[in-house]
Protein backbone atom coordinates (compact mmCIF):
# COMPACT_ATOMS: atom_id res chain seq x y z
CA UNK A 1 0.00 0.00 0.00
CA UNK A 2 2.52 2.70 0.82
CA UNK A 3 4.95 1.70 -2.22
CA UNK A 4 6.44 4.36 -4.23
CA UNK A 5 4.66 6.74 -6.74
CA UNK A 6 1.96 7.36 -3.55
CA UNK A 7 1.38 10.78 -2.13
CA UNK A 8 0.51 11.85 1.51
CA UNK A 9 -3.24 13.79 1.31
CA UNK A 10 -2.31 17.46 3.79
CA UNK A 11 -5.63 19.33 3.60
CA UNK A 12 -6.63 18.28 0.42
CA UNK A 13 -3.90 18.47 -1.71
CA UNK A 14 -1.01 15.72 -2.36
CA UNK A 15 2.11 16.88 -1.22
CA UNK A 16 3.68 16.69 -4.59
CA UNK A 17 0.90 19.59 -5.71
CA UNK A 18 1.98 21.72 -2.50
CA UNK A 19 5.46 21.20 -3.08
CA UNK A 20 4.67 22.42 -7.35
CA UNK A 21 2.27 25.55 -5.66
CA UNK A 22 5.42 26.90 -3.58
CA UNK A 23 7.81 26.48 -5.82
CA UNK A 24 9.81 29.64 -6.86
CA UNK A 25 10.59 28.53 -10.41
CA UNK A 26 6.84 28.59 -11.27
CA UNK A 27 6.95 32.24 -10.73
CA UNK A 28 9.53 32.41 -13.79
CA UNK A 29 7.11 30.38 -15.86
CA UNK A 30 4.44 32.86 -15.29
CA UNK A 31 6.93 35.98 -15.99
CA UNK A 32 7.66 34.37 -18.72
CA UNK A 33 4.03 34.16 -19.79
CA UNK A 34 3.33 37.57 -18.69
CA UNK A 35 6.70 39.03 -21.08
CA UNK A 36 4.98 36.85 -23.90
CA UNK A 37 1.77 38.32 -23.26
CA UNK A 38 3.32 41.86 -23.69
CA UNK A 39 5.10 41.55 -26.74
CA UNK A 40 1.56 39.88 -28.17
CA UNK A 41 0.09 42.80 -27.10
CA UNK A 42 2.68 45.48 -28.70
CA UNK A 43 3.12 43.19 -31.55
CA UNK A 44 -0.86 43.13 -32.45
CA UNK A 45 -0.98 46.69 -31.85
CA UNK A 46 -3.09 47.17 -29.27
CA UNK A 47 -0.97 49.12 -27.32
CA UNK A 48 2.61 51.09 -27.50
CA UNK A 49 5.21 49.32 -25.36
CA UNK A 50 5.24 52.13 -22.63
CA UNK A 51 1.55 51.70 -22.15
CA UNK A 52 1.92 47.95 -21.74
CA UNK A 53 5.01 48.29 -19.34
CA UNK A 54 3.06 51.03 -17.04
CA UNK A 55 0.42 48.20 -17.08
CA UNK A 56 2.57 45.12 -16.24
CA UNK A 57 5.58 46.07 -14.12
CA UNK A 58 3.46 46.64 -10.79
CA UNK A 59 2.23 42.90 -11.25
CA UNK A 60 5.66 41.75 -12.18
CA UNK A 61 7.10 43.53 -9.62
CA UNK A 62 4.40 41.73 -6.71
CA UNK A 63 5.03 38.74 -8.84
CA UNK A 64 8.79 39.39 -8.07
CA UNK A 65 8.39 39.97 -4.32
CA UNK A 66 5.99 36.55 -4.45
CA UNK A 67 9.08 34.88 -5.92
CA UNK A 68 11.85 35.79 -3.38
CA UNK A 69 9.68 35.21 -0.36
CA UNK A 70 9.17 31.46 -2.08
CA UNK A 71 13.36 31.20 -2.46
CA UNK A 72 13.86 31.92 0.61
CA UNK A 73 15.92 35.69 -0.55
CA UNK A 74 17.49 37.61 1.71
CA UNK A 75 14.95 39.91 4.10
CA UNK A 76 15.29 43.16 2.06
CA UNK A 77 14.50 41.90 -0.87
CA UNK A 78 10.67 41.45 -0.38
CA UNK A 79 10.00 44.45 0.60
CA UNK A 80 12.12 46.45 -2.24
CA UNK A 81 10.08 44.69 -4.58
CA UNK A 82 6.89 45.44 -2.82
CA UNK A 83 8.18 49.23 -2.84
CA UNK A 84 9.03 49.27 -6.60
CA UNK A 85 5.28 47.68 -7.01
CA UNK A 86 4.01 50.43 -5.21
CA UNK A 87 6.08 53.09 -7.32
CA UNK A 88 5.14 51.64 -10.62
CA UNK A 89 1.31 51.87 -9.76
CA UNK A 90 1.62 55.17 -8.63
CA UNK A 91 3.39 56.05 -11.82
CA UNK A 92 0.59 54.98 -13.49
CA UNK A 93 -2.32 56.29 -11.60
CA UNK A 94 -0.49 59.57 -12.32
CA UNK A 95 -0.64 59.26 -15.74
CA UNK A 96 -4.13 58.19 -15.88
CA UNK A 97 -4.87 60.99 -13.46
CA UNK A 98 -3.41 63.54 -16.38
CA UNK A 99 -5.64 61.98 -19.08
Amino acid sequence: MGGQGTTKQTGGLDMATSEWLTWAHLIDFILLLTALEAVFIVLAGGLTAPAVACLLVPGVCLMLALRAALAGAAWPYVPAALLAALIAHLIDLRDRWKR
